[in-house]
């Protein structure tokens, strides 16, 4: 299974934040965000502070798909 952030993408929209936004409140690396861009692992730790930063659970900005 991989992860998808299909719906990271999509509250970001609805909150009318860009990634560059996210970034900066998030307070980490680009790299983590060139890791969610390619649906790519990324720590818990990045996970959490996106969740504070959006005000929702982890189940509002990932979910995990099968890999065909």
């Amino acid at each position: 299974m991989k992860a998808s952030y299909k719906k990271l993408w999509k509250l970001l929209v609805d909150k009318e934040m860009s990634k560059g936004d996210l970034l900066k409140a998030a307070g980490f690396s680009s790299g983590v965000m060139t890791k969610l861009r390619r649906s790519e692992d990324v720590s818990m730790e990045a996970l959490r502070k996106i969740c504070i930063v959006l005000d929702c659970n982890i189940g509002d900005i990932v979910e995990f798909v099968k890999e065909e």
